[in-house]
């Protein structure tokens, strides 16, 4: 069987028409962004540098004042680093400073206060173990945060996925043990489509899900604290087939840029992403392809990428899972700076405790262990602990320090 050149040319030309697609997409999320940072005092650049450079400029590794150099990154002495850091102080550019709190207040202690710039976070564990919720609230929270934007890629999800999930969040106060009159997914569906159900039987026609929700009772309040952070929280349902690595980059660099770089790219998940349009020879090669891209975009637009991470075969054998048990190749431990890996805390306790204990032990099934495996900005291996309130997709963000003994003959008490 023989095919011509231009049937060959087909697909080429199709997955280059997504793409293009794909791009436009995700630039008209961006319009609204580069308009309100030229209209926001918050987000505009020091008088100064506005008088200097009136378009924004991509951000460099060496800190939020400095310009790409034509030709990528110089040498610069010691003097001139701290010339610059020294008139960023004056300025007022206090970002590299400030860390960004995650809203996990035994995660932020742990990290020096929260996510600091250029910094690139692994969250990794089993499925079902609540990696997308942790990562979803940590970027709820730093929406909520009037100061900082939140763009989060989904590979697993869609927008209104998501939407409904922080929704059934908003519905209840994760810190609270008392979460009876939260909502749950059905209970969500059930109130949109019965209500609509109603006025369309009234031949209202006119009735969305904004009305529906801002009415009813169990929702409005929900709906009234998403309102507040609803525009720096940036969602995109993202395909394997046409989101590659250097979309990501340049949908990173667009909003950094609209958003003068106050902003935190999560990743769901890291192993999704499409390199084309580079070929890689096996997936150790692909993931580490995709692990030093994400570095560099961290580095490259001084902002910190959180990604999450699938566990491998032998990981999801394993009683208790660690950092090298995620999918892929040694490179996701080098290049990260933070690694997070979560195990169900009832699956990890010893069993001295659980055949000591065994009542008191069935309640830590909602609970989840976050272990910090590896922490360049302070002590590793610790293990801190947070309540899960699965039907809501959330978790208790006051967490505590693991007291009891786990498997791997490892105890943690402060």
């Amino acid at each position: 069987m023989t095919f011509s050149l231009e049937e060959q040319r087909q697909p080429q030309q199709q997955q280059k028409n997504q793409q293009q697609a794909h791009q436009q997409q995700s630039q008209r999320a961006i319009q609204p962004l580069q308009s309100r940072a030229a209209q926001s005092p918050d987000l505009a650049r020091p008088e100064k540098s506005r008088q200097a450079t009136p378009p924004p400029q991509p951000r460099s590794t060496r800190g939020t004042g400095s310009a790409r150099r034509s030709g990528g990154p110089s040498p610069r002495s010691l003097s001139q680093v701290l010339k610059e850091a020294d008139r960023m102080v004056v300025e007022g550019e206090l970002d590299e400073y400030l860390p960004v709190p995650t809203g996990f207040d035994q995660i932020d202690r742990l990290i020096g206060g929260g996510l600091r710039k250029t910094e690139l976070v692994l969250l990794g564990g089993a499925q079902g173990i609540g990696k997308t919720v942790t990562a979803l609230q940590m970027a709820r929270n730093l929406a909520l945060n009037e100061a900082t934007y939140a763009f989060y890629i989904s590979y697993e999800h869609s927008e209104i996925h998501l939407l409904n999930r922080l929704i059934c969040q908003e519905s209840i106060e994760p810190a609270s043990d008392n979460v009876g009159g939260g909502l749950r997914l059905k209970d969500l569906h059930n109130i949109v489509v019965s209500k609509r159900a109603r006025e369309w039987v009234r031949k209202d026609g006119n009735v969305g899900l904004n009305q529906i929700l801002s009415q009813h009772p169990k929702t409005a309040k929900a709906i009234d604290t998403i309102s507040r952070y609803a525009d720096r929280l940036i969602l995109m349902k993202a395909s394997p087939a046409v989101t590659t690595l250097n979309a990501i980059r340049e949908m990173a660099r667009q909003i950094s840029e609209a958003t003068n770089g106050k902003m935190v790219l999560f990743i769901d998940y890291l192993q999704k992403i499409a390199i084309y349009p580079e070929r890689a020879a096996d997936e150790s090669d692909k993931v580490t392809i995709i692990v030093e891209g994400l570095k560099d975009i961290a580095m490259t637009y001084n902002i910190p990428v959180v990604a999450i991470v699938a566990a491998d075969r032998e990981g999801l054998r394993s009683k208790r899972m660690h950092l090298y048990h995620l999918r892929g190749s040694s490179a996701l431990d080098y290049e990260c700076d933070i690694a997070i890996i979560m195990n169900n805390k009832f699956h990890i306790l010893s069993k001295e405790h659980v055949s000591f204990n065994p009542y008191k032990s069935e309640s830590y099934r909602d609970w989840v262990v976050f272990t910090l495996e590896k922490n360049r900005a302070g002590r590793a291996m610790i293990d801190v602990e947070f309540r899960m309130h699965p039907q809501h997709f959330c978790f208790n963000p006051k967490g505590n320090l693991v007291e009891q003994k786990l498997i791997d003959e490892k105890i943690i008490v402060e």
